[in-house]
């Protein structure tokens, strides 16, 4: 089985994700709290990681330094990266797609249409 991991400080929005992706058949859902949580799974994960999906506001770290350091290891140069955030920047979809996301989400966000984008990376 493989894992989506769901990086959000939210407990609510964690939630809600975590239950609109575990019904991608064959994959699991991890939630992690932090960016720092993500990378320390990300390296020393011994399932296989299928997709992220995280928020841009974090304590510590926001989502885009987690993006940029995920890109810049080979193995997850590729792997889907979703972005979701309920800042009101107009610009911030693009500043996501330039960090190396995939797709993002403003908040309020529809759960399905995630789950929806997801699916499409994943094929």
């Amino acid at each position: 089985m493989r894992t989506i991991l769901i990086v959000e400080d939210n407990e609510t929005c964690a939630e809600t994700l975590q239950i609109a992706l575990e019904s991608i058949r064959g994959h699991k859902t991890v939630v992690l709290r932090s960016p720092g949580a993500a990378l320390a799974a990300l390296q020393k994960s011994e399932s296989e990681i299928a997709a992220l999906v995280t928020d841009l506001h974090m304590p510590r770290h926001d989502g885009f330094e987690l993006i940029r350091q995920l890109r810049s290891e080979d193995r997850y140069a590729s792997l889907p990266v979703l972005m979701i955030s309920g800042d009101s920047d107009p610009q911030l979809p693009q500043r996501a797609l330039a960090h190396g996301a995939d797709a993002f989400f403003s908040k309020p966000y529809s759960p399905a249409a995630v789950r929806r984008k997801l699916e499409q990376l994943l094929c």
